[in-house]
C-alpha cells in the first residue's frame, strides 16, 4: 500500500506469525528501525538473533540506511514478534520495487509461517498430553 504523508512517499506491508501482528511502514530516511515507539534495539531486548531476523530483507536488498522502518506490533512474545516483522517488511519492500521479489522469494522471506498453537482437546492436559495412566 502506498500512501503520501507530507510529501513523504510511505510504503506498509502486514505481517503476521502465531498470535503476533506487525504493520510495518516504510519512509525514505537514514536507516532507523523504531518498534512501538521505541528503538528497534531496545525494543527486541538488544538480542542480535531479533535483529538479525527482523531486518533480513532490507539488509539482503542492500537498502539498511535508505529506509527508517516504523512497525506497530501487537500479541505473542518476542520470536513472534520478530517473525512477524520480517514478513510485514519483505511485503513492504515488495511494494517499492517488484523486482525485489524475486530476490525475496527465493530466500523464503515472503511465505506467512501458519504454524500455531494447536487447540486443548477436552479429557486432556493440553492439545495432546493426557493425564498418567494407572493400570490399578
Amino acid at each position: 500500500m502506498l500512501t503520501s504523508y507530507h510529501q513523504k512517499v510511505i510504503y506498509s506491508g502486514t505481517g503476521r506469525r502465531k498470535t503476533s501482528i506487525a504493520r510495518v511502514n516504510l519512509i525514505p530516511g537514514s536507516g532507523k528501525l523504531i518498534i512501538n515507539g521505541l528503538p528497534g534495539e531496545s525494543y527486541l531486548q538488544f538480542s542480535p538473533n531479533y535483529l538479525r531476523i527482523s531486518c533480513s530483507p532490507i539488509n539482503i536488498l542492500g537498502l539498511g540506511k535508505e529506509y527508517d522502518v516504523y512497525v506497530n506490533t501487537k500479541g505473542g512474545g518476542l520470536t513472534g514478534q520478530a517473525d512477524a516483522i520480517r514478513l510485514g517488511l519483505a511485503r513492504a519492500l515488495c511494494n517499492i520495487n517488484s523486482n525485489n521479489r524475486i530476490m525475496l522469494k527465493s530466500e523464503g522471506l515472503l511465505r506467512r509461517d501458519a504454524r500455531s498453537k494447536e487447540r486443548k482437546k477436552y479429557g486432556l492436559r493440553k492439545a495432546r498430553k493426557a493425564p498418567q495412566y494407572s493400570k490399578r
